[in-house]
């Protein structure tokens, strides 16, 4: 126990009222990611010329960076999380858009921008803030008839598509207009609309295939791989799965882990298949699975519908990336370019997945004045006082 349940101090009331168990989930998460910098990275490192400590130590002060943005954020009330997702999201729709002018040219896209020799992936930042303003907008309509949320929201979505379509970004970009969707759907709509936006999602990637050269080679190489496209690094990666077995071939001794390209990064996951095997990888997948659920547990508490759209929906987002990744890593779908949260190597990422995470605690954090009227929720304005 750290702090007695008199005490009246915020960090008092923190302690009390945030959900330890998923803040200790995550902060596991992250040193597993640790934990498999130590067994990834080093090839890849000495692969390209450099210390193999060079990711490890750099992984380490990322967690170093990333841990107290978790705390941070997840201190804040409801007002200061949509106040700080709001300032985010203008702040890295800027860059975004800027991205397109000034950023970094690799592999024919544009997703990075420097800033005193640091690089910055400003979607990383724009999806949890987009998946709480979203949130704050839409329960704002719901609250309010007369407040056009929903068609503010979905103009930001289209705002942020139309900058990561030009980078080109397709997997950043399906995971945004997933939030989205998660937001309406979780809101409240009729079949037919959820019918109609899968087939607008059809139509898009349908479009992405006809007028991105690059996603199309990607599509065409994961559906047919001997017709000459380079799938070099998912054989590795699979080749890694598969040699480990149900306990791994131990620290050090994959030997696909050391011509994967990316085994500390997008491939961690087949890394540490080779290394610790089969039921540790499941282990992990557990740990994701429990964080998802319990928050969405955790938002289901919540008499603020604010805090219900926004806390479910930043949940949905870390699951989805999750699941791309690990799809990715099966070779279950084409290459993205995803990280699995908390556990690639990744400054950017990390950091804004922990305020992301950390926005997920603040608000699903329980208050002594929550009251349930015949079982249900009490929905409040997002601008009520009380909060």
């Amino acid at each position: 126990m750290m702090f007695s349940r008199a005490e009246k101090t915020p960090l008092a009331e923190w302690w009390w009222s945030i959900d330890r168990e998923l803040l200790g989930a995550l902060i596991l998460l992250m040193t597993c990611g640790m934990v498999l910098s130590f067994a990834a990275s080093p090839p890849v490192a000495e692969r390209i010329g450099l210390s193999p400590w060079f990711f490890i130590i750099r992984h380490a002060l990322f967690c170093l960076l990333a841990l107290p943005v978790l705390l941070g954020a997840s201190l804040m009330s409801h007002r200061q999380a949509r106040i700080a997702a709001l300032v985010t999201l203008v702040v890295s729709l800027v860059l975004l858009w800027a991205t397109l002018r000034f950023g970094t040219e690799v592999k024919g896209a544009r997703r990075w921008i420097s800033f005193a020799g640091q690089s910055v992936q400003p979607s990383e930042f724009v999806k949890p803030a987009f998946a709480v303003l979203g949130a704050w907008l839409f329960s704002e309509s719901m609250v309010h008839k007369n407040v056009p949320g929903k068609m503010l929201a979905t103009l930001i979505m289209l705002s942020i598509v139309v900058a990561l379509l030009l980078q080109p970004d397709i997997g950043q970009t399906a995971l945004v207009l997933a939030t989205w969707a998660s937001l309406l759907f979780i809101s409240g709509i009729s079949w037919w609309i959820i019918v109609g936006l899968a087939g607008a999602s059809g139509g898009l990637l349908f479009g992405a295939y006809l007028f991105f050269p690059h996603f199309s080679r990607r599509i065409d190489t994961f559906l047919n791989p001997e017709g000459g496209g380079n799938t070099y690094q998912i054989d590795r990666a699979l080749q890694s799965l598969l040699e480990g077995g149900w306990f791994g071939r131990g620290p050090g001794e994959s030997i696909a882990k050391k011509l994967i390209p990316d085994a500390h990064a997008d491939y961690v996951f087949s890394a540490a298949a080779g290394e610790f095997g089969i039921i540790f990888c499941m282990v992990l997948v557990s740990l994701i699975a429990f964080i998802v659920i319990r928050a969405m547990m955790g938002a289901q508490r919540q008499t603020s519908l604010f805090a219900r759209l926004a806390s479910s929906t930043l949940a949905i987002q870390f699951a989805m990336q999750s699941g791309i990744n690990l799809a990715v890593n099966l070779n279950l779908v084409p290459p993205k370019g995803m990280t699995l949260p908390f556990v690639s190597y990744g400054g950017t990422s990390m950091i804004a997945i922990a305020f992301g995470m950390g926005l997920m605690l603040a608000l699903t954090r329980t208050k002594p004045e929550e009251r349930m009227v015949t079982g249900l929720p009490v929905y409040k304005s997002a601008l009520a006082p009380a909060e």
